[in-house]
């Protein structure tokens, strides 16, 4: 997985500072070729679970899916909406994967976040997301997303 390459596309598209114009951070991610939402609840104690479901549009379609995955180094409860940007999906089927993200999360009540996720596929997912609950974690975060039939 390019997860260097990933890390540093998120930091300069989520970095308050950056001075990129938003055209150039789209083309650092590739061709935006769909949209995500999803919704998530995550438990953790050091080791944690994430399940949940979300929509794809993609190829003037709607496909639904399931988020499931784990965390490590984490504590606590949260409820997770997301957002986000789809890039170089070029088969729907490629769509299904293990997706990789180097994560950071504060939630006291409600938070604000974002992250970059990457499939084998080189499907690219850019996701702002919005948290409630009571939350601490700071960690790798593998989430497998799975189209449903």
């Amino acid at each position: 997985m390019r997860f260097a390459s990933v890390a540093a596309v998120a930091a300069l598209a989520f970095s308050p500072i950056s001075m990129m114009p938003a055209a150039h951070a789209a083309d650092a991610m590739g061709s935006p070729t769909g949209k995500i939402t999803l919704s998530a609840k995550s438990a953790d104690v050091g080791l944690g679970y994430t399940w949940g479901d979300g929509r794809l549009t993609y190829g003037g379609h709607t496909y639904k899916f399931s988020v499931t995955g784990g965390t490590i180094a984490a504590v606590g409860f949260s409820t997770i909406e997301g957002n986000g940007t789809v890039y170089n999906l070029h088969r729907v089927q490629d769509f299904d994967g293990t997706y990789g993200a180097a994560h950071g999360e504060a939630t006291l009540g409600s938070g604000l976040g974002g992250l970059v996720l990457e499939n084998k596929n080189g499907v690219r997912i850019k996701i702002e997301t919005a948290t409630k609950g009571a939350r601490l974690a700071s960690s790798a975060e593998g989430l497998t997303l799975k189209l449903e039939k």
